[in-house]
């Protein structure tokens, strides 16, 4: 009944960790997923094959190092089997554009500077500032999300507040 217990807690632990992606970001993460997978894990073994085969395991650095390459390697696959998992596809159509959301544009304005930029918020693995892609799950965008056009965003970052007015939300 313990294990029952547990599992059930480690499932709904995992059933929380939903994000929201593009169908673009989420094929990305897929290919990824299938690299690791069918390159990446077939080389890590054959790496470790090629090292045993060299003799005395106990004194061999290249065994070890190709072990721990391999458990890294599994663990991110594990990581991104998890992701893909619980992603979900957002049909950027349906979003509310009354409001910054996920995949929502939002045109900001600096006020201790003047300067206005946009961001598009999207899942942390999609994320690229060159871009204008920021996470929802950074400083910015947490303290956009359910924000609307005219409101005022104060936001802590690492070098202290921040103040934004908000513009524009878009799809």
């Amino acid at each position: 009944m313990a294990g029952f217990f547990i599992f059930y807690i480690l499932n709904d632990e995992v059933m929380s960790k939903v994000s929201y992606y593009t169908e673009e970001g989420l094929k990305k993460l897929r290919a990824e997923l299938d690299q690791l997978r069918d390159v990446e894990r077939p080389k890590a073994s054959q790496a470790i094959a090629e090292a045993r085969d060299k003799g005395d395991l106990s004194e061999n650095a290249e065994y070890d190092a190709a072990k721990e390459a391999q458990g890294m390697l599994e663990m991110r696959i594990s990581k991104l089997e998890e992701v893909v998992a619980n992603a979900r596809v957002i049909d950027e159509s349906q979003l509310d554009t009354s409001k910054v959301l996920i995949h929502s544009s939002v045109k900001l304005k600096n006020m201790a500077n003047q300067q206005t930029v946009t961001y598009k918020l999207v899942a942390q693995s999609e994320a690229d500032l060159k871009s204008g892609k920021i996470s929802v799950d950074s400083p910015i965008g947490k303290g956009l999300l359910g924000k609307k056009a005219g409101d005022t965003a104060d936001i802590v970052v690492p070098n202290g507040k921040i103040s934004f007015e908000i513009l524009e939300v878009n799809r």
